[in-house]
């Protein structure tokens, strides 16, 4: 485990009481893991799911349609 000393903003300790708080969690510590947790998880990619890998790789065996007039094809007249 990584000790830090961190400055934060008052509204910033407040959420982390209230994350404490609702969570029922021992510290501040495991409210900022929560959090980060959190939000790690909605910005880093996520690793592809597997119903997502079977769905392109039947995609990939499919016939390939050659389309000469994309407006045509898909009804943009």
């Amino acid at each position: 485990m990584v000790k830090a000393i961190v400055e934060i903003n008052n509204e910033a300790n407040r959420i982390l009481n209230i994350v404490k708080a609702k969570e029922n969690l021992k510290d501040k510590s495991e409210a900022i893991n929560l959090i980060l947790s959190s939000y790690g998880k909605e910005i880093l990619e996520e690793e592809l799911k597997p119903e997502f890998i079977t769905e392109l790789l039947k995609a990939q065996n499919e016939e390939v349609v050659e389309v000469s007039n994309w407006d045509k094809h898909f009804g943009l007249n």
